[in-house]
């Protein structure tokens, strides 16, 4: 795939996005009926919106006679991955850690959910460090005012 894809997108891209992902090859009609029981979009907002994404590189279109057939660029596993990486590598590396456990705290997870967790936890024991070393440089964060240890 030649096409440079811009994964910065809006609450209502990840709306349609999450249509497309959810349905592999999409029309247009077919995104609208999925988001009627969510959203009351007019037909042009959802249009709108799907020429953004493909603007952006996340959706690829055909032509099937008259119709568009939209699919995505990038999967999205790959997709909420590569966006929670960008997170984190914006923020200091000290509030990882309490980032990741505010977002474990915040979700609803099933056993084999926690299963999973504990086991990467368990390995990642193996790498542990006894503190996380600031990332950033002076003023860009508070750690160098406080000195702090236990995070921001």
């Amino acid at each position: 795939m030649n096409t440079e894809i811009d994964s910065k997108i809006t609450v209502s891209e990840w709306e349609v996005m999450r249509v497309v992902w959810a349905q592999g090859k999409v029309t247009s009609k077919e995104i609208r009926e999925v988001l009627q029981q969510k959203k009351d979009w007019k037909p042009a907002t959802t249009k709108t919106f799907i020429g953004r994404l493909v603007k952006k590189g996340m959706l690829h279109t055909e032509t099937e006679g008259k119709m568009y057939i939209y699919s995505a660029n990038i999967n999205e596993s790959e997709f909420i991955k590569n966006t929670l990486n960008e997170i984190f590598e914006n923020i200091c590396d000290k509030d990882v850690g309490n980032t990741i456990v505010n977002l474990i705290t915040k979700a609803t997870l099933s056993f084999k959910d926690i299963e999973k967790m504990e086991k990467a936890l368990e390995m990642k024991k193996k790498d542990a460090v006894e503190e996380v070393p600031c990332s950033c440089v002076p003023g860009q964060c508070k750690c160098q005012d406080h000195n702090c240890s236990s995070g921001h």
